[in-house]
C-alpha cells in the first residue's frame, strides 16, 4: 500500500482556552471545504482592528476553506477594553453649546448622559489594549490554528488513503481496457470479412455471368482505416500517466486538492474518448465502471486543502 503524504482536509474543527493575569480568553474555530480561503470572524468589537494582523496569522496556517472564527474573551480587568471618551472634542461641544445658549439668551442645563449616544465621541480601545494582552490573544490564536491543522490533517490522511485505494482500482480497469482494446481489431476485422464473404455470397447466387470476386487490397485498406479509428493506445497512455501523477501529487505535495481536481477532468476527458472510439459493449461496461470510481475520487478531492 502507498503511504499517503501531508494532504489536509479542509473539514476541521480546533480550540484553545487560555487563563492568565488577563482573564479568560476562549477561541473555536471551524473550517469546511471551499474553492477559496474565506475568513469569518466572531470577536468582540473592541479586537476588530486586530483582524488584519491576525488573517495573515490564518493565511500562514490554511491555504483554502471557509473559516469561522470565534473568541469569547473575559477581562479580569473590564476598563482594558472599555471605549476611550475624547474629553478634548467633548468640552469643545459643550463650551460652544454654553456660548450659543448665552447669545440666544436660551437657559443652558447640559445632560452629560447625551454623551453615550455620540459614538463619535468614543475611540474603539482595541489599539490602547495592552501589548501583553495583544500577545497572549495572539498565542492562542496560534494554538487553536495547530488544533485545527491536527484535525485536518488526520481527516485528511483517511482521504488519502481512500483515494489512493481508488486510484488502484482505476489501474487495473485501465490495464483491462487496454487488453481488450488490443483484441478488438481483429475481431471487427474478422466480422468485416465475414460480413463481405457473406454479401458476396448471396450477390453470385443471382448473378449469371462472372461471380463477384474479393477485392483483397481494398479490404486491406479497410481494415487499416477500422484498425486506425479503434486505436485508441494514445488516449490510454495519457491516461496511465494522469493515474501515476494523481498518486505522485497525493503522496509528495502538501496542498493537493486543485491539482487532483483539474488532473482528473483530465482522465474523464480521456476514458470517455476511448468508450466514443472503441463502441463495444464490454469495454463500454468498464469506461461506466471507471467513470463511477473517478467520480467518487473526485467528490472526495473537493474536501482537500
Amino acid at each position: 500500500m502507498i503511504t499517503p503524504g501531508q494532504a489536509r482536509s479542509m473539514t476541521g474543527f480546533g480550540t484553545c482556552q487560555v487563563q492568565d493575569d488577563h482573564g479568560r480568553q476562549s477561541w473555536e474555530i471551524r473550517t469546511v471545504n471551499s474553492r477559496y480561503l474565506e475568513v469569518k470572524w466572531r470577536i468582540p468589537g473592541y479586537c476588530r482592528r486586530l483582524e488584519s494582523a491576525w488573517e495573515k496569522i490564518v493565511r500562514d496556517h490554511l491555504a483554502r476553506g471557509r473559516v469561522e472564527i470565534s473568541l469569547d474573551l473575559r477581562l479580569s480587568r473590564p476598563d482594558a477594553a472599555c471605549p476611550t471618551l475624547d474629553t478634548a472634542q467633548a468640552r469643545g461641544m459643550v463650551d460652544q453649546m454654553r456660548a450659543l445658549a448665552e447669545q440666544t439668551d436660551i437657559p443652558f442645563h447640559p445632560d452629560l448622559n447625551q454623551l453615550f449616544h455620540h459614538s463619535g465621541l468614543w475611540r474603539d480601545p482595541s489599539g490602547d489594549l495592552p501589548e501583553s494582552l495583544v500577545d497572549s490573544l495572539v498565542a492562542g490564536l496560534r494554538t487553536a490554528l495547530r488544533d485545527v491543522q491536527e484535525t485536518r490533517s488526520r481527516e485528511g490522511r483517511a482521504l488519502s488513503v481512500d483515494i489512493l485505494e481508488r486510484l488502484e482500482h482505476l489501474s487495473r480497469i485501465s490495464t483491462t481496457i487496454r487488453d481488450q482494446v488490443s483484441q478488438l481489431a481483429p475481431k471487427r476485422m474478422e466480422v468485416l470479412r465475414e460480413r463481405v464473404d457473406a454479401l458476396l455470397q448471396g450477390c453470385n447466387q443471382h448473378r449469371e455471368s462472372a461471380p463477384l470476386v474479393l477485392d483483397e487490397p481494398r479490404l486491406l485498406q479497410e481494415f487499416a482505416l477500422l484498425a486506425d479509428r479503434l486505436d485508441v493506445s494514445e488516449e490510454l497512455t495519457r491516461l496511465s500517466a494522469h493515474l501515476n501523477e494523481a498518486v505522485r501529487i497525493l503522496t509528495k505535495l502538501p496542498d493537493p486538492g486543485r491539482r487532483l481536481d483539474f488532473l482528473f477532468q483530465e482522465c474523464l476527458r480521456e476514458i470517455s474518448t476511448c468508450g466514443n472510439k472503441t463502441q463495444d459493449a464490454d469495454i463500454s461496461r468498464d469506461v461506466v465502471a471507471f467513470k463511477a470510481e473517478l467520480e467518487k475520487c473526485r467528490e472526495q478531492v473537493q474536501n482537500l486543502e
